[in-house]
């Protein structure tokens, strides 16, 4: 295999893919350094999981080129299994085998030999080793995520990808799975990893915000929240749904979105004056309470939705739909 600890891990130029009349990717590049943590953000059908299935070569591009490695996933598609760990949205562990047996079927699906160690190191890391003896089926599902992170690991591979592996698992199991990342990242190892909740974006050096198979932005996460014009305020009413009508009608206002009890109002750049005053007391002058009006910084679920508002071609219905998961 290629030495190419000095070049991307992967690379995706002008890539499209159609399923039928479906264009899942249209046109999408990025490059992906070595030893960095990626993340593909967006809702349902944006095209996370084709970009993922099409650098671990379970499909062919109709367009453009993709390099993983320093390979061709298609063509050296070998060489390329030896190289990546995959844990995809429906990776199957094995309930009948007990979590030893699961990374050592794993472990000897790879050609592995004398993967003790590897297997110890793996069940410490993931604190697994109190239960390694047993059913993957009694394990809860946090405890599953961490066992199928583990098998994914135990060839070592130099890429890690990850397709949404922690939708439907609790809090604290989600926070326990990304310290994991974490410590596999300082080992050297390069991660891609797609996900609908914008608040797992923060974790990554960089991420590419999809939608409808395009890159609506990418950058660090810093970077992209500095990128939007203007300021967000943060109001707290008594009766939401009244508040975003008056709010949508406010002079200077861009966009205004929900985040559960919490309304965001965002101001064009050269908006002037005490802008949550203003806010306040025009609800006000509506007969809505206000709880609390501030200036917050923008979240990258702003960035999202501005860059969606400031696409000529969507309309309300779309951006509605594009709406990734908090």
């Amino acid at each position: 295999m290629n030495d190419l600890s000095n070049g991307p891990a992967v690379e995706l130029d002008t890539v499209h893919k159609r399923y039928g009349a479906v264009h899942a990717l249209a046109g999408v590049s990025l490059s992906i350094p070595a030893g960095q943590m990626f993340g593909l953000i967006g809702p349902d059908g944006a095209g996370k999981t084709t970009t993922i299935r099409l650098i671990c070569g379970l499909l062919r591009a109709d367009g453009g080129a993709v390099r993983v490695l320093g390979l061709d996933p298609v063509k050296q598609h070998h060489d390329i299994a030896r190289a990546v760990g995959y844990l995809s949205q429906r990776f199957s562990l094995y309930g009948d085998l007990s979590v030893d047996e699961n990374i050592a079927f794993f472990a000897e699906i790879h050609g592995l030999h004398g993967y003790d160690d590897r297997r110890t190191r793996l069940l410490e890391m993931t604190q697994l080793t109190p239960f390694r003896s047993r059913l993957a089926d009694r394990l809860s599902g946090g405890m599953k995520q961490k066992l199928a992170l583990a098998c994914t690991l135990v060839h070592e591979p130099r890429l890690i990808i990850l397709d949404e592996p922690t939708t439907g698992v609790d809090p604290v199991s989600r926070r326990e799975f990304w310290k994991l990342l974490s410590e596999f990242l300082a080992t050297g190892i390069t991660i891609v990893i797609s996900t609908p909740y914008l608040d797992e974006a923060e974790r990554c050096a960089r991420v590419a915000l999809l939608h409808r198979g395009r890159v609506l932005a990418l950058d660090t996460p810093d970077a992209l929240r500095r990128s939007l014009p203007g300021q967000i305020v943060e109001i707290v009413a008594g009766d939401e749904r009244r508040a975003v009508d008056v709010l949508r009608d406010t002079p200077g206002a861009l966009d205004v979105q929900t985040f559960g009890e919490r309304v965001h109002v965002r101001f064009g750049e050269r908006t002037a004056g005490d802008l949550p005053a203003i806010v306040g007391n025009r609800l006000r002058d509506q007969g809505i309470g206000v709880r609390s009006a501030r200036i917050v910084p923008p979240s990258l679920e702003d960035v999202f939705i501005a860059r969606l508002v400031d696409t000529p071609e969507e309309d309300e219905s779309a951006r509605a739909e594009a709406r990734p998961l908090q």
